[in-house]
């Protein structure tokens, strides 16, 4: 079997398993970027994978899934130094290049990590964090920093009851979902308040929060 017949099966075998990974298109999981120019950009995507179930970049992709090419050594660059100065704490990206109907592809995997929040650095040097949804980036919410919180300080899985935790299970065993502005306007209570058991009650899964395309929403599990 000729050198070059066993080169041909390589770049073969590499197209497929890239053009497999395109036919799933965007989602929870998978990002495509035609290139990076900005690593401050890219972190938020790091964020998002890393505070949520960890995925994959595909870069050198365009969002219609063609394969555009890139040149891997300068977004390599870019991808590292977006998980390594912009943010907090550093993120572990693995990398590796894949050339696929003569172009090539970098392929970055960033898992999800257990000590959450990740922090990604903005254009004003602001830490915010992320998380996925679907196929966006959404800026995390004060509920998702608090459950966070709770997580990481190893708060007791112990919740008591009194009338303002059974009011507010209540009003969302009832109602249609609800944001945090309009639990405040209905009950009502402080918005630090609503937040911190908005906070607790998604923990012990009592209550769902949900994304309806523009904010966060909440309701109580049946």
């Amino acid at each position: 079997m000729s050198v070059r017949y066993l080169c041909a099966m390589k770049l073969q075998d590499e197209t497929a398993y890239i053009r497999a990974l395109i036919s799933e298109g965007e989602h929870v999981r998978q990002d495509f970027k035609y290139e990076i120019s900005d690593s401050r950009k890219i972190a938020r995507t790091l964020s998002a994978f890393a505070n949520t179930e960890g995925g994959r970049l595909l870069i050198g992709v365009k969002d219609n899934g063609r394969i555009a090419g890139v040149r891997s050594d300068e977004e390599m660059y870019m991808v590292e130094a977006a998980a390594r100065l912009y943010c907090r704490p550093e993120v572990k990206v693995s990398m590796s290049v894949h050339r696929a109907e003569g172009k090539t592809v970098l392929l970055a995997e960033i898992p999800a990590v257990e000590a959450k929040p990740v922090m990604a650095r903005d254009e004003n040097d602001r830490l915010r964090a992320y998380v996925r949804i679907a196929d966006e980036n959404i800026l995390a919410t004060a509920v998702h920093m608090n459950v966070w919180r709770s997580v990481g300080e190893g708060v007791p899985d112990l919740l008591t009851y009194t009338e303002r935790e059974q009011r507010m299970l209540d009003l969302l065993s009832v109602s249609e979902p609800l944001s945090v502005s309009a639990i405040c306007r209905c009950l009502p209570l402080p918005r630090r308040d609503v937040v911190a058991l908005l906070a607790r009650f998604v923990r012990w899964n009592l209550v769902e929060m949900c994304h309806d395309g523009s904010s966060f929403v909440y309701k109580a599990v049946e």
